[in-house]
């Protein structure tokens, strides 16, 4: 229950924003992530990215869509987020805001059915700092730190015959990144003989491998239209993390903290435990419908056991007590709408394109409350417009959405976010026929 007390105590008695984004929410487990939403060309879409494209953009979602990049290109891909956020219990709230990069992307062509990418994008973000007072007590909850995801992926394209395309490719992730959580108990009055202050900090370090696999298959409709399926799949993963703990009480003497006794580790113990944190099977399919070069529609369906990476603290050394993440099941939805733009068109304008999506997940997150387990849903829409860049295939791509996470009776974070991404498509391997 401590986390819960955490979470409603941060209205009710006062927040305090850290350096970053004042997150509640991401002091469970190993944090909430923001994928696919952290990608312009995902956010305005709504998040349906399982068929998309893969030619002038990265799109790490479907491995498979590596497949689209052009014989002779060379992708550079990179996007660019600013979050408004709006946090509400009840009838009071709070606002905070923030910026960061989204993701970094690269790709090109090894052969003409071998296409290969590799970027670092964020995986989860923790970072938050909340307060819960009594007349006896006050408790802060902080945290810090992420996870990020180096991948390096391939695509391969095989034959199936004139007009279809067929592709499988698969990623290899590597999670790395440092979380730090504490809580610290400040007791009231002066009188030490009872009460002493006291802090539990934890430092989480992440360093695994993870693998994801798809496919992605066209089958033209007559001469105008086209039919996409995109399949994603991640396996299931047991794997441990390292972590350092600490517990430990101080006193605070004219405004600095001064040591008192080191309750944990105990005298010539190690402060360094290991956790375990397990990636659940997860399956995604996706379906298009293209007028060919004119639009598209596509929806998107995704489900697993949990959501994310599942951390379970070691079970000889619980430093924060009972767990209140619970287990359930997870799925997205998204539905997405693109008018494409014409790249050779006669006008500017003609060569814009423009979409709009929303989506839906049920059991972000699963909260054990005294009366029960507590499901966390997600819901939100987006839009977007891709801008060519000189005459090549490369695009400035521009998104806003919005995002509800949670409900009001417990806590609830509206965030409105602005994207910008620069797609780099270029001719790097092409042959001069002429000197």
């Amino acid at each position: 229950m401590i986390g819960i007390l955490g979470l409603m105590g941060l209205l009710g008695s006062g927040a305090t924003a850290q350096n970053g984004f004042n997150l509640p929410y991401t002091q469970f487990g190993l944090g909430l992530g923001e994928m696919p939403y952290n990608m312009p060309a995902a956010t305005r879409m709504g998040g349906a990215v399982l068929t998309r494209a893969g030619g002038n953009s990265i799109n790490p979602f479907n491995p498979a869509s590596y497949g689209d990049i052009a014989t002779e290109s060379f992708v550079f891909d990179m996007g660019l987020n600013i979050q408004l956020s709006t946090l509400r219990s009840g009838d009071k709230s709070v606002r905070d805001a923030d910026g960061n990069i989204g993701y970094l992307a690269i790709g090109l062509p090894i052969t003409k059915w071998w296409k290969v990418a590799a970027g670092l994008m964020p995986y989860s973000t923790v970072d938050y700092e909340s307060v819960d007072s009594t007349n006896v007590v006050k408790t802060t909850y902080a945290g810090t730190g992420g996870v990020n995801e180096l991948f390096a992926g391939s695509a391969f394209c095989i034959p199936v015959g004139t007009g279809r395309s067929l592709e499988v490719g698969f990623n290899a992730g590597y999670l790395t990144g440092s979380i730090q959580r504490g809580i610290t108990y400040n007791f009231a009055g002066g009188d030490t003989t009872y009460y002493i202050d006291s802090r539990k900090q934890k430092d989480t370090r992440i360093s695994n491998v993870v693998f994801d696999f798809g496919l992605r298959y066209r089958q033209p409709i007559g001469k105008r239209y086209t039919l996409c399926l995109g399949l994603s799949y991640k396996p299931y993963q047991d794997m441990s993390v390292k972590e350092t703990a600490l517990i430990y009480t101080f006193r605070s003497i004219s405004g600095s903290e001064r040591l008192f006794d080191t309750i944990f580790p105990a005298r010539g113990d190690d402060a360094e435990i290991e956790s375990r944190i397990e990636q659940p099977h997860t399956y995604g399919v996706g379906l298009s419908l293209e007028r060919n070069g004119v639009w598209q529609v596509a929806a998107d369906a995704t489900f697993s056991a949990w959501q994310g990476l599942r951390y379970t603290e070691d079970e000889s050394h619980r430093v924060f007590g009972d767990n209140t993440l619970g287990d359930g099941a997870f799925s997205r939805y998204a539905v997405g709408f693109e008018k494409m733009g014409v790249m050779d068109a006669s006008t500017y304008w003609g060569r814009i394109g423009w979409s709009i999506g929303a989506h839906a997940e049920q059991g972000v997150l699963y909260l054990n409350t005294g009366d029960g387990s507590r499901r966390i849903d997600q819901w939100g829409v987006g839009a977007g417009m891709s801008l060519p860049m000189r005459k090549g295939r490369s695009l400035l791509s521009l998104s806003v959405g919005y995002n509800c996470l949670g409900d009001a009776d417990l806590l609830q974070r509206n965030t409105v976010t602005f994207g910008i991404a620069v797609s780099s498509c270029e001719k790097w391997f092409a042959k001069r026929k002429y000197n």
